[in-house]
């Protein structure tokens, strides 16, 4: 057989005629409705899949078997009936009036075929292997994953009229396996990146040498970009066109003034999408193995940074707190919420760096965790963890079962990282 000649085909408002009323006729006119196809199918039953069409007036049903002369006026042809010479007839009549035909009984006599389809926005990939549709099936979802995660060149070339977007992507807790499939795929079609200093830094790498990345990290004490700024930047490169990312850590919503930022960018009418990511607060707790609820120990938790005025928060031991940008003043914190029904002995934890090659993880209770926070050298970036959950921590469980020196637990932190 000669090769094929690949080609995207415009339905919309056009006859096609479906002739089968099984499973595969039912796919095949439920893909034809959505590309705007006028469809009708010609059968004498109709399976479960095609009646659920036809309740909704998406075809137009012939109930009966199929006649020479029923793809009068038709732009395209598919046959389905399972019976060989029913889809021959087909294939013929279609021959003799000049239309393509998509025979499912035997692609030999087809003049058309169908590929495995995939699609993401505004790319469709088809994939055709010479009539063996598992094959085809199997190729066209590596490719929606390799879509999916950002490993295909993904980026526009041709810019659409008018102004760009802005999407805040919120990238996980630093690992770069831990940002969305979404996220990971619009990081790939960026014009423009404008980047913390948390978050999966090392994808920056594998963007184009063209695409312009902008770091606007900030340390503590230390905003080098402002927040007004990194708002004007965005709105800047957004109404020149460009697709602009935000690429913030954790999620965008959860303490990373993604709000303002958002609402900065719909008030200068520039398009603007949230995409949300895995927070800190929760995943970074994770990886020292505390969950921030559990039956029986805790059943709700409160999330803040180290700036704000604590000593209100609800509950004792049994109601978590997740202290973000919480090193600096971790003195205060512990000494407000030690006066409070949780008391000097509640359980307290930090983890440094959580999924990152510096993971360390530091075990105490409030009243001694800021000394060992400083005999340690503890930095940001670092999540504080107070309450009763830290003893389900296995970091927890080895610090009582032995005396522990400061060198064995971050070696314990090494060993237990993901």
């Amino acid at each position: 057989m000669s090769a094929l000649y690949p080609l995207g085909l415009r339905l919309a408002g056009r006859t096609v005629v479906v002739v089968g009323g099984g499973a595969v006729a039912a796919r095949r006119a439920s893909s034809l409705v959505d590309a705007g196809a006028i469809v009708t199918v010609v059968a004498p039953e109709a399976s479960a899949e095609l009646r659920a069409l036809l309740a909704i007036g998406a075809v137009t049903w012939r109930e009966r078997a199929y006649l020479t002369g029923d793809l009068n006026g038709a732009w395209l042809a598919h046959t389905a009936t399972g019976v060989p010479d029913v889809d021959a007839l087909v294939s013929a009549d279609a021959e003799a009036a000049r239309i393509w035909c998509v025979n499912a009984s035997d692609r030999h006599e087809a003049t058309a075929w169908v590929p495995a389809v995939t699609r993401r926005d505004d790319v469709t990939v088809s994939v055709s292997t010479g009539g063996d549709p598992r094959r085809a099936m199997a190729l066209r979802d590596a490719i929606g994953v390799a879509f999916d995660t950002g490993s295909l060149p993904l980026r526009h070339h041709r810019r659409a009229a008018g102004a760009g977007t802005v999407h805040l992507v919120g990238g996980g807790p630093g690992a770069p396996d831990l940002i969305t499939t979404r996220g990971r795929r619009l990081l790939a079609e960026a014009d423009v990146v404008v980047a913390d200093r948390l978050g999966p830094r090392s994808l920056l790498r594998e963007l184009g040498e063209d695409v312009l990345v902008i770091d606007v990290g900030k340390l503590p004490g230390h905003h080098p970009v402002p927040q007004d700024e990194i708002n004007a930047l965005l709105v800047e490169h957004a109404q020149a066109g460009k697709r602009v990312v935000r690429l913030k850590g954790g999620d965008p919503y959860v303490l990373g003034r993604g709000g303002e930022e958002a609402d900065y960018c719909r008030r200068h009418g520039v398009t603007v999408e949230v995409v949300p990511g895995v927070t800190s607060a929760i995943s970074v707790p994770a990886a020292a193995g505390i969950p921030v609820t559990h039956r029986g120990v805790a059943n709700g938790f409160s999330v803040v940074t180290g700036h704000e005025e604590i000593a209100g928060l609800p509950g004792g031991r049994d109601h978590t707190v997740v202290l973000l940008m919480g090193v600096t003043a971790l003195r205060g914190s512990a000494k407000a919420l030690a006066s409070t029904a949780r008391g000097a002995d509640c359980p307290v934890a930090i983890i440094e760096d959580g999924y990152g090659d510096g993971q360390r993880v530091t075990i105490g209770t409030l009243s001694n965790i800021a000394a060992q926070a400083k005999a340690r050298g503890v930095r940001s970036p670092a999540v504080v963890v107070i309450g009763d959950v830290v003893s389900l921590s296995p970091y927890a469980e080895a610090s009582h079962s032995q005396p522990t020196t400061t060198a064995q637990i971050p070696a314990l932190a090494r060993k237990a990282t993901p």
